[in-house]
């Protein structure tokens, strides 16, 4: 199901610069519509754990697939920039309900099988995005968008429903057990330790945005390589990061998952920073050579960036007195905030200095470790006094929200 919402989320990429001169818009107010469209995600993020702990969550998913597959179907025939606007609205809303299903199945799944398997969800997500852009990439160039689009958005809904019927059914999934069990918690007596994981998925997983929308333009821009060559970077990275999430299931029987995302955080921080710094230093006297610098630095921190998401989700799911859904929820919907200000922001430094304005997710990421090391400390010092009464499930963080 995460490959398949991959595979889905990319397919447009390659269309962009055509969609751009279909709806007659230029790149500002591109920019504007896709941010302002991501406000759509908040109206799901307020109640869809409610759904979820009612209703279990393969229907959330199932649902919200179909509206995703038809959005896919439905960009092409966007005649001008109200429509494709409203296109966007209903899609960021299917994605936001879809992603809080998927990512609280994913957390009680770990929690049944005792076993860290999130890492590998997220992997393959990023597979499917890779895999769909490459071959919308190979179908631009025989079919109209029309045709692309359907063939990907029928593709989808017919993987989406046939994926679905596997999922666990709602009585099996532990949600409605565990809503039963739990107190419905207000936003105003939230405990204060989920807004911190809050802010470690932010800082952990903004790097790994800064990278989608802005690695290609500084290979371009500031080393001076050429459009085929700008792509090698965050491929390097991307490839590096779902080698890092499909190897938390074995690494983590060893080391914390937590200890993983503090020691990653940390030194990818400083790799990433030193490939923006050093690469292009190399690239004025040789470019091949640059690129090369740039892609080891960079490629090394994507291995430490692949645990950051995957680290707070778990963590989250354990937060003791308020269910797995309520929890992500919140997390998501303040993340949802943040990212909107954080990307004018990182388009204001980058309007002035790109290399400079990437020392903002190197900033963030170094923060992620620091919240980590709280992260992973609290859980070693909670896990034996609680294991008898919550079984552990692998490196999962357990939170006594009572010892505050």
């Amino acid at each position: 199901m995460f490959f398949i919402q991959g595979f889905a989320a990319t397919a447009t990429v390659p269309r962009i610069p055509e969609l751009i001169e279909q709806i007659g818009v230029n790149l500002v107010v591109w920019g504007t519509v896709i941010g302002l469209s991501g406000l759509g995600a908040l109206l799901p993020l307020m109640f869809t754990n409610r759904l979820v702990a009612r209703f279990g969550t393969r229907p959330i998913i199932r649902i919200s697939a179909v509206f995703i597959a038809l959005c896919v179907i439905a960009v092409p025939w966007s005649t001008n920039v109200y429509v494709f606007f409203a296109i966007q609205i209903v899609q960021t809303m299917a994605f936001s309900a879809y992603n809080i299903g998927i990512n609280s199945a994913s957390v009680m799944l770990q929690k049944k099988m005792k076993r860290t398997i999130i890492g590998k969800m997220h992997a393959a997500w990023s597979i499917g995005a890779a895999s769909s852009a490459a071959i919308s990439g190979i179908l631009v160039n025989f079919i109209d968008f029309i045709t692309h689009m359907a063939l990907i958005g029928v593709i989808c809904l017919i993987a989406f429903q046939y994926a679905g019927r596997l999922l666990l059914e709602p009585a099996a999934d532990g949600h409605q057990k565990e809503a039963e069990r739990q107190k419905k918690v207000s936003w105003l007596k939230t405990p204060p330790y989920v807004w911190l994981l809050t802010a470690g998925l932010f800082a952990g997983v903004w790097p790994e945005v800064v990278m989608i929308d802005w690695s290609a333009l500084f290979s371009k821009e500031v080393m001076g390589l050429s459009p085929a060559m700008s792509a090698i970077p965050y491929t390097v990275f991307t490839v590096a990061m779902i080698i890092g999430r499909f190897s938390l299931d074995r690494v983590t029987k060893r080391v914390h998952i937590s200890d993983l995302a503090k020691w990653g955080a940390l030194a990818g921080s400083i790799l990433i920073a030193a490939g923006v710094w050093l690469g292009p230093l190399v690239a004025q006297t040789d470019k091949t050579l640059g690129l090369v610098v740039l892609c080891v630095f960079w490629g090394i921190a994507g291995l430490g960036v692949g645990p950051q998401v995957p680290s707070f989700f778990t963590a989250g799911g354990n937060v003791m007195g308020m269910t797995t859904a309520q929890v992500l929820s919140r997390m998501s919907m303040i993340n949802m905030f943040t990212m909107l200000s954080a990307k004018f922001i990182m388009g204001a430094l980058a309007q002035q200095d790109l290399q400079v304005a990437f020392m903002f997710p190197v900033t963030t990421l170094f923060i992620a470790g620091i919240i980590s090391a709280f992260v992973v400390k609290r859980a070693k010092r909670n896990e034996k006094d609680m294991l008898s009464a919550f079984p552990a499930t692998a490196p999962i963080v357990i939170i006594d929200e009572g010892k505050n």
